[in-house]
């Protein structure tokens, strides 16, 4: 046997999405390069660790138990890196979060002056809906959650960071009718919507059942960029956070139009269970958010104060 803890990390990483393509996606390679790397791994054992049926790709039982067996070879080199690291004197260890999709916008500027500070941590950020962001907080499979509706339903400790906006907005290429109505605009345009279990569809399907809209024409898309896309492009219109669309409204590719009873404000919040350990790594980490917050909001998010 002569694989390496690279190939170990990628064969993985494959098992874990099931898919070449994903995997490439989130170890930030290419396709050929993951491909590759799974073929000198498979090559080395005579029993086949993955097959194909199909276009999908299967990881066999064998297959499994050599994961769980990279999975353990790959703890214990992050423990030796970790313990190496304090003995030096560096923080180590990993920071675990998961972020709605909307908070990538946000999230990194938070993240920046810690990890660049602490560069012995390992940072895992997932980022999803609010449905799935809650299930990992209430799984207690990371340290924090970035959220803009705090869950009911458990037992947590937040830290408010930021003020989130939400505002109904059109493509900039499109002329509306003085004439229109809200209501008209809300029930003869297409209504662009996210995917169930996000918190901005939430927010905005409580809007138009607050004022008795009947949004008939409507689309239904999986990512705020996609959402983005389609509004720009003139698909439809949206309610969407001010936090992701900053660069297209200076460029005009995107107009917020003005509505009653927008923009809707709640508030980014970082979260953990009132329960939860928190590893020397979380407790560096929440120290510093107490610490700097407010710099960075200043630094970072001074322009949201425009709108």
């Amino acid at each position: 046997m002569n694989y390496t803890l690279h190939q170990l990390q990628v064969f993985l990483k494959v098992t874990e999405k099931e898919s070449i393509t994903l995997a490439a996606e989130e170890m930030f390679l290419t396709q050929p390069a993951v491909s590759i790397q799974l073929k000198n791994f498979q090559d080395q054992f005579p029993i086949p660790l993955t097959e194909v049926v199909g276009r999908k790709l299967f990881v066999t039982d064998f297959g499994q138990e050599i994961a769980k067996a990279a999975e353990k070879i790959l703890n214990e080199v992050h423990a030796i890196n970790y313990k190496t690291l304090t003995y030096q004197g560096n923080l180590s260890g990993r920071l675990k979060l998961s972020v709605v999709s909307t908070g990538k916008y946000v999230m990194p500027f938070f993240l920046n002056g810690f990890m660049r500070e602490n560069n012995g941590l390992e940072l895992i950020m997932d980022v999803t809906n609010k449905l799935k962001v809650v299930r990992a907080l209430e799984l207690n499979k990371i340290d924090f959650a970035l959220v803009s509706v705090l869950p009911d339903n458990l037992k947590i400790e937040a830290v408010p960071l930021l003020e989130n906006k939400l505002f109904f907005v059109g493509s900039g290429n499109e002329v509306l009718y003085k004439k229109l109505t809200k209501r008209q605009l809300f029930e003869t345009r297409p209504l662009i919507f996210r995917e169930p279990g996000s918190a901005t569809r939430n927010a905005m399907e409580d809007f138009i059942a607050k004022n008795k809209y009947r949004s008939i024409k409507k689309m239904e898309l999986t990512s705020n960029e996609a959402v983005k896309q389609a509004v720009i492009a003139g698909l439809g219109y949206s309610v969407m956070p001010l936090i992701g669309i900053k660069h297209e409204l200076k460029n005009k590719d995107l107009r917020i139009v003005d509505v009653k009873g927008l923009p809707i404000n709640t508030t980014w919040n970082l979260v953990w269970l009132s329960s939860k350990k928190l590893s020397p790594a979380a407790h560096a980490f929440l120290n510093y958010i107490k610490q700097e917050k407010e710099r960075i909001i200043e630094d970072s998010f001074s322009w949201i104060k425009e709108y």
